[in-house]
Parts: structure tokens; sequence; C-alpha cells
């Protein structure tokens, strides 16, 4: 665990250095090329990666592009960013807000092309003790992957309670670390994401006093690319939507097909069929044409502009930021939100609408 003050001058210390290391990447990024990395963490909504290499999926729609496409699993969410970020991987599986505080913040121009679900209910705040509320978190020490989307989550909790991060103390855990830590005595409040949250739901003697399904489209799950590598290399982007939605689609069938592909995703993450599907319950998954439109529409520019506030409070958005504007992020409409020559985050709904088309 690591202190507030630390955790946070960790984190820029790294951004500082990814930022200097862009300059001696940024031209082979741009280059056209025939083999790509995709990160993903355990997490229900990027569990579709894992089966699409599993099933074949993955190779077949790199063979139709001519190109190769690796599909890696790391063990912790923040690290699968961080090497993205890094250049080690051209694509990766996470949100909007982290998209923004991590590889935007750290000068990586990033590209969301696939709007893959909101979590409803998979992220949940536990308490120990039965009976117990929101209110009950005052005073108390938070543990979670501070400065991640979970962290935003609580601060919408929090303002929901009429309370502010002053009201409590935060401390930083890996997501590998959300049923462990809270099985010890010092960790009373936790903050979880899936698969976690169905471990901790059935634990003894704990309340669940807020979840994520409170604030239903706020954390949104999507896959980012390096938009040099996408530009130069756009059947990279077009392979990747085609995987992603033909997976899901088999995993939304009833049928012998179906239940094969999420037993496969529920053994790939720790648990059984009855319980996964008891996580894609609180996990909608978007179809293409419902990403189109979702990712259009008005909604996105507020969650754009509250989490760019949330990321400038926390002092995220690196050491010359002077607002929560300080790192512009382009809409699907082309509209930009904060500084237009400082674009560094952008939505493009082309894949996921080729997608809907069958023009992929």
């Amino acid at each position: 665990m690591l202190h507030l003050s630390i955790f946070r001058k960790t984190v820029m210390a790294v951004l500082a250095m990814l930022v200097l290391s862009l300059s001696l990447t940024g031209q082979a990024a741009a280059q056209e090329k025939k083999s790509f990395k995709l990160a993903w963490s355990l997490y229900t909504g990027y569990m579709p990666w894992a089966y699409a290499e599993h099933a074949g999926i993955v190779d077949k729609w790199a063979d139709k592009y001519g190109i190769e496409i690796e599909v890696v699993q790391i063990n912790d969410y923040i690290e699968s960013i961080n090497q993205y970020t890094a250049g080690a991987y051209d694509a990766v599986a996470n949100t909007v807000m982290d998209s923004l505080t991590i590889p935007a913040a750290g000068g990586v121009d990033t590209t969301a092309i696939i709007l893959g679900d909101y979590t409803n209910g998979n992220d949940a705040i536990f308490i120990k003790g039965e009976g117990k509320t929101l209110a009950d978190i005052k005073g108390k020490t938070v543990h979670l992957v501070q400065y991640s989307v979970s962290h935003y989550m609580l601060s919408l909790a929090l303002a929901k309670a009429g309370l502010t991060e002053s009201d409590i103390k935060t401390a930083n855990i890996a997501d590998a670390d959300f049923v462990a830590a809270f099985s010890t005595p010092e960790v009373e409040v936790v903050v979880a994401w899936n698969p976690a949250t169905s471990q901790m739901n059935q634990m003894p003697g704990i309340t669940s006093v807020f979840n994520s399904s409170e604030v239903p489209g706020e954390v949104q799950d999507i896959v980012v690319v390096n938009t040099d590598v996408l530009k130069a290399n756009p059947d990279f982007g077009k392979a990747l939507a085609g995987i992603w939605f033909e997976t899901l689609a088999i995993m939304k069938k009833d049928d012998a097909e179906g239940i094969a592909a999420r037993t496969y995703m529920a053994q790939a993450s720790g648990t059984d069929l009855a319980d996964f599907e008891s996580q894609i319950a609180t996990t909608y998954f978007y179809d293409a044409a419902e990403g189109v439109e979702d990712f259009s529409g008005p909604k996105m520019a507020a969650s754009v502009e509250s989490v760019a506030g949330f990321a400038f409070a926390q002092g995220l958005l690196g050491p010359d930021a002077k607002d929560a504007g300080h790192i512009g992020i382009e809409l699907a409409d082309g509209t930009v939100f904060g500084d237009e020559s400082n674009v560094k985050l952008r939505i493009d709904t082309s894949y996921m609408e080729m997608a809907s088309k069958g023009e992929i």
C-alpha cells in the first residue's frame, strides 16, 4: 500500500518518463506494420477477449486483413494501461477515465474505437459490518485502485451521500488484492470490481453500500488504440471491431455455443458458469449500433466533462494543467472538449459503425 501523496508523485514521475520516451518511439509507431498486440486484464467486461483468442476468432479476423494480432492478459489492470502507454502494446481494454489520466496525460495520442460495456453493478463499495449505509464511510480509510475509474465512482458516491474526499482517507491496492486485503482486520472499506465483487458479496458480515448501477453509464469500458498506429493501419481497427462484436454475439446466445463460450470465460476468470452469468447480468454490453449511438450522444460530452473535472481535481492531468480542459478530448462529432491544440484522446465511432452495417 502507498500513501496517497507518494502514489501521486509516483504516477506523475512515470508520466514524465513516458513523455520523454515518446520522442524516441513516435516515428516507429506511425509506420505501417503487420504485427499488433492488445492488452487486457481480468474483468467481466474484458473476458470476451480470452474466448476470442481461445476460439480462433482473433486469428480469423487477423487473417482476413493479412495481419497478426496477439491478445495478452496482464494480471494487473493499471499495469496493462502503463504498458500500453509505454508502447509495449498497440491497444488496451480499459475505461474512458483511465485512458485520459494515463496514456493521454502521458502524451500518448489515443483513440477509443469500441464502446464495450458499462458496469451496471460490477463495481461496488463494501464496508465491514451488517446494515451499514454509505454515510458510515465517513472517517474511514477506503482501499481502492487510487486514481482509477473506481476512484471516480467513489467520488460520485460521496457526492450522493453529501460527503467529499476530505471526509475519508484513501489507500492504494492492486485489483488482484481486493479480496485478500478485505480479509485482513486492518481493512474496513474496499472499492472493488468483478470478479472480486461477486466473491465479496458472499462474504459474511459485510455490506455493499453503493454500486455502479446507481450511476448508470458513468463507468464505461472501451478499447483504445494508439492513434498513430491506427492511422497508419486502419485494418487493425477493423479486425478488432470484427473480433469483439462476433465474440459478443456468440456470448449472448442461449444455445450450446453460447453456453460453451460463457463457460470458458467463467473458467478463465477463476469462477463457474452460474457466477459468471450473474456478473454478466450486472454488465451492460453494447451491440455495435448501440455503441455508435451512445458514444455519439449528448451524454458522452457531459461524461467527458465530469471525468476531466475529477482528473484535474486529483492532479492527474500533468504538472502544467491549469484547468480540466488541459488535455483536449475529441468527441465523435469532431468537436473538442478542452484544449484544441493539445488533443490526446479521441472518440472514433467509424469502426463500430462499419461493424453495425456488416462492412468490415
